[in-house]
């Protein structure tokens, strides 16, 4: 790990999707449950992991579409989303498991008093609904859902309202995320930002999204920023 920060970081953003959680197989089971509803073909599940990150809408679109860069009729789409929506409630959680080393990261954040955010482009409901099932909802003290305000990632507007709730500056908020949406976000609202490698940057790989730096886990973005939480030397 090498990565370097530039000033002191007092409060930390997570991602969710791709980031804390491993929930590519719940959302791809709501996705073909959808489109076996409404008569159409099912679409592969790692296929439909290229499709996440930007928005449940736009997932759906696309797994309709059957294509990364597809589009659908809109009263398709229209027509789909509260099946989907209808689905993924059912679905959310069932097979989803928690990342290697997010626990212990967000334990040690925890030790430091460190103020942590959860900003996703999951709709608010779900999200809080989905950290809780996991277990990790008593270490966030602010959730930012892609309906909690005007606009969404990659807009800069979540992590701005996040760090102003937080109580810290943008540069004093690290962001850790896993695609390039979460990337551009936190560069327009000027925070810092490190990636995970193995989450869903729409089948790109995620060195090329331009972050600070790319950690192995959740954990190791956490030394970044506590290393005497774990009883390491900065």
């Amino acid at each position: 790990m090498r990565v370097r920060l530039a000033g002191p970081i007092r409060a930390v953003i997570f991602d969710l999707d791709g980031t804390l959680l491993d929930s590519a197989a719940d959302l791809s089971c709501a996705a073909n449950q959808t489109l076996a509803e409404l008569g159409l073909p099912q679409r592969d599940a790692r296929l439909i992991a290229t499709f996440i990150g930007k928005g449940i809408s736009r997932l759906l679109e696309r797994s309709l579409a059957g294509r990364i860069d597809g589009t659908a009729d809109p009263q398709l789409l229209a027509l789909a989303l509260p099946i989907f929506e209808r689905h993924y409630e059912r679905e959310s959680g069932r097979q989803t498991a928690v990342y290697p080393g997010v626990v212990e990261g967000l334990e040690a954040l925890k030790r430091a008093a460190m103020p942590l955010a959860c900003v996703t482009n999951k709709s608010s409901r779900p999200a809080a609904a989905l950290l809780e099932k996991m277990g990790l909802g008593s270490y966030f003290d602010v959730v930012v859902g892609g309906d909690s305000l005007e606009r969404r990632k990659p807009d800069p507007l979540p992590f701005t309202y996040a760090c102003a709730r937080l109580g810290v500056a943008p540069a004093q908020a690290l962001v850790v995320g896993d695609s390039e949406n979460d990337v551009a976000g936190a560069r327009a609202a000027g925070c810092p930002v490190v990636c995970v490698p193995y989450g869903y940057n729409e089948g790109r790989p995620i060195e090329s999204a331009g972050c600070d730096g790319v950690v192995a886990s959740v954990f190791e973005a956490a030394m970044l920023v506590c290393p005497r939480a774990s009883g390491q030397i900065p």
